[in-house]
């Protein structure tokens, strides 16, 4: 991306989509106002177009995750995934939200899906968030009793819950549960292809629903197969 400063808005995320989730978050209208120049955009918003600008050029920078889960402590993977997988999903629902709520508003009556993945993923948000609140308030915090206990020697005591089991199963019947209500919302966006001439939003709504379902994985991967077996084993060798 060259000279952002003369070109506009509409046609840089026709170029490429993610600037769009920029753009959404500073108020700057990418669709049906997005005729205007980035730099006359922010002159309007009072932004520092070099902040932007800086916004913009990174979207597309790799994130480094190829990461040795497998060797973290338990402590400070439950924290990773706490800092980054929980704060990505409560940033990106209220933006996916506004989105498919002007999508279905504005092209429900042609596109029959929008609606039922609006309400689908209204569904999803609403128990995804009650799940990251039932996690950090009791859950993970046990888990970092134990991987304290095991580094001091320290038994620790049983926890209200019984063991970290039984919230476990609760935990793994809800990542199943969002696992296929992404499914489904796959195949109503024909694996988020946004339809010929769809208007930016609309684009913009799609590559944030692929995006959040590709974290989703990566962040259930981390829990079911990494950080919730090895804190069941580690109980049990705490409380033998």
């Amino acid at each position: 991306m060259t000279d952002l400063q003369n070109k506009t808005v509409a046609n840089l995320v026709a170029e490429n989509i993610k600037t769009a989730h920029v753009f959404k978050k500073h108020g700057i209208d990418f669709c049906c106002g997005g005729g205007l120049a980035i730099a006359k955009a922010c002159q309007k918003k009072g932004l520092d177009f070099a902040l932007l600008e800086q916004e913009l050029l990174a979207v597309d920078q790799p994130v480094q995750r190829a990461e040795d889960y497998n060797s973290w402590e338990l402590d400070f993977l439950a924290n990773y995934i706490v800092n980054v997988h929980h704060s990505y999903v409560r940033e990106a629902i209220p933006l996916i939200i506004q989105y498919s709520t002007k999508v279905a508003k504005v092209h429900g009556g042609h596109y029959k899906e929008v609606p039922k993945v609006h309400d689908l993923f209204q569904e999803v948000a609403d128990e995804l968030l009650s799940h990251l609140r039932k996690e950090e308030a009791l859950l993970f915090p046990y888990i970092v009793k134990l991987a304290e206990a095991k580094r001091t020697g320290a038994l620790t005591a049983r926890p209200a819950f019984g063991t970290a089991g039984n919230p476990i199963r609760i935990m793994m019947m809800e990542h199943e549960s969002a696992g296929d209500s992404f499914k489904t919302i796959a195949v109503l966006t024909d694996n988020y292809t946004p339809p010929q001439g769809a208007c930016n939003t609309f684009r913009a709504l799609y590559a944030k629903l692929e995006e959040f379902e590709r974290d989703l994985h990566r962040h259930i991967h981390l829990e079911n197969n990494i950080l919730f077996p090895k804190a069941m084993k580690l109980e049990q060798e705490l409380l033998a």
